[in-house]
């Protein structure tokens, strides 16, 4: 049963969670098992309902009409619950849909109690119909009956991976998985207040994985924190303390220990990352509802600056304190991720040895920058202009990590071999640390969760020794290349025929071998000549040469009187 369940709907739609178009499937489905079996009901005029028994168990196709009968019920009821977010109303949908579902569940256990069913089928169908009825009493937040329906079907899938190869036993292990966070959500309504605990630590234990698991312990831990949120009223930050009203926010701040502790506990750098992003989407929407607050407050805010001399309002100030938890988780983010590149620093020749890509300090460059401009932002946040604890604190953390900035720049300068300027940002390093170190008596709690500067002095003085020996090693291999036997005069090589030079360029693509295009050479010209008696030389004349032929006759003298001529 489990195995048709779940093949079925990882190839139509539940991969992506969508279960309108499951639905469709089944639908389709029954339609062509009922015409395959003969199975109609009655005909296009009239409607005759039948029921398959045990007389007509021939075929297990007949269980199979069954089994799509409820997953259809199943498929709908997951889908109004999609919807009733929106539209409450289908709430009641929805339950009567999976009351059917439970129904024909019933029918298909009922059925597989016959002697032509192996005792396999009969304990998938007694877990099958225990996991719908469990679901039931869920949405009826009947919550100890919903526990005892989910540790049957529990029980059973237990059983049944065991008894079965592991290839089998995986189904079983991942339908305990899904429904385990049900059983901790009924335990803690019942009264089992550690029961929140280990709703959070299946989520840590779940890394980075997508999908309904997830999804469904978001919203378990989420309907969880909402019903401890009732009894919060105020949250107390930096000496003041403000009211909190918002249920989104409460259910935020309630849960801002919980997310800090999972992602200080998380294994890998996958699972923390995707922690930060959770905790910061959850940031960002508590935000957005305190920023819809806070427009129709405007003109009694700016009323409240007026008479209070600067003191900012209340929905102003918790704007400010979540606006604060934003760009600190931000800037942990982007400092896990600078220790994560640190090490793969470490790591490089390894890297390139494996052909992977390796990182280099510009990518650090860039996280500390983020860095810095999320600092910025918090100096300006409103109502602690004027709180100089929080602007020192501010300051000399902007000083540690303007520190580690400049430290992976020398280090970008060094790659290139511009010696001098890795050697001034070494110093402008050194300098920010002892900053931090003359400035840090009275901020060394706040400082604690950063980067230890006295590390970095180390690293750096360590640094400066390597990048002047290269700086000394560089310089001999300059004056050893300057040395008369290397040095080229520019000449191609069918000119230095009789000199020995050690000359790279003769193996590589821009090799000078003759002058191209050849330079010009003097030529004689071709004479010229100059005729200058033609000017003074008198040509005898030749009008007796020249034969001149006379007109005569009529029509030669009526042409010349008008004047025609031949």
């Amino acid at each position: 049963v489990l195995q048709i369940v779940k093949e079925s709907q990882q190839q139509h739609g539940l991969r992506h969670g969508d279960f309108q178009r499951y639905r469709g499937y089944c639908s389709r489905r029954l339609r062509r098992l009922r015409k395959t079996l003969n199975f109609k009901m009655g005909n296009r005029h009239k409607f005759t309902g039948k029921k398959v028994t045990e007389e007509i168990l021939s075929d297990n196709r007949y269980l199979l009409l069954i089994l799509m009968d409820a997953e259809r019920a199943w498929s709908y009821a997951m889908q109004l619950k999609q919807e009733a977010n929106t539209e409450p109303r289908k709430r009641f949908h929805l339950l009567s849909r999976l009351r059917k579902a439970v129904k024909h569940a019933e029918e298909l256990e009922r059925l597989c109690e016959s002697n032509r069913v192996d005792a396999k089928t009969k304990l998938e169908a007694q877990a099958y119909t225990a996991y719908l009825t469990g679901m039931l009493r869920f949405e009826h937040q009947e919550w100890k009956a919903a526990m005892e329906a989910f540790n049957k079907c529990k029980t059973i899938y237990e059983k049944l991976a065991n008894a079965f190869t592991e290839e089998q036993a995986v189904l079983y292990n991942q339908r305990v998985e899904e429904i385990s966070p049900n059983i901790r959500y009924c335990a803690y309504n019942i009264g089992d207040q550690s029961a929140m605990n280990e709703l959070m630590q299946m989520r840590l234990r779940s890394g980075g994985t997508e999908g309904l698991l997830a999804e469904k312990l978001e919203a378990l831990i989420t309907q969880t924190r909402a019903k401890q949120a009732a009894t919060m009223s105020e949250v107390e930050w930096r000496g003041r303390t403000v009211p909190v009203k918002i249920d989104k926010v409460r259910i935020f701040l309630l849960g801002l220990a919980d997310n800090e502790a999972a992602i200080a506990q998380a294994e890998n750098e996958e699972t923390k990352e995707r922690l930060f992003e959770s905790l910061l989407s959850e940031c960002r929407d508590a935000i957005q509802a305190v920023r819809e607050d806070l427009k129709p407050d405007q003109k009694q805010r700016e009323h409240s600056l007026e008479n209070d001399s600067g003191k900012v309002s209340n929905i102003q100030y918790l704007h400010s304190y979540l606006t604060y938890i934003k760009l600190s988780t931000a800037i942990k983010r982007n400092e896990s991720m600078a220790k994560s590149l640190q090490k793969a620093l470490l790591q490089q020749q390894r890297s390139e040895e494996d052909g992977k890509r390796t990182p280099r300090p510009q990518d650090l460059i860039r996280l500390y920058d983020i860095i810095l401009q999320n600092l910025v932002e918090l100096t300006q946040l409103p109502g602690l202009e004027e709180d100089k604890n929080f602007q020192k604190e501010i300051g000399l953390k902007t000083l540690v990590y303007k520190a580690y900035r400049c430290f992976f720049i020398a280090q970008s300068y060094v790659l290139v071999k511009k010696w001098s300027e890795a050697l001034v940002l070494y110093e402008r390093v050194l300098k920010y640390a002892r900053q931090v170190q003359s400035g840090a008596g009275a901020y060394t709690n706040s400082l604690k969760e950063l980067p230890d500067v006295q590390d970095l002095i180390t690293q750096v003085n360590a640094e400066k020794y390597s990048l002047q020996a290269a700086a000394i090693l560089d310089a001999n291999d300059t004056h050893e290349t300057e040395s008369p036997s290397q040095v080229k005069d520019g000449k191609p090589l069918s000119e230095r025929f009789e000199t020995f030079c050690l000359d790279p360029s003769l193996v590589s693509k821009q090799v000078s071998l003759v002058h191209f295009p050849p330079g010009f050479q003097p030529i004689p010209c071709k004479p010229l000549f100059f005729d200058l008696a033609l000017n003074h030389v008198a040509f005898p004349p030749l009008e007796d040469k020249v034969e001149q032929k006379a007109k005569s006759g009529l029509t030669g003298y009526i042409k010349g009187i008008f004047g025609f001529k031949s």
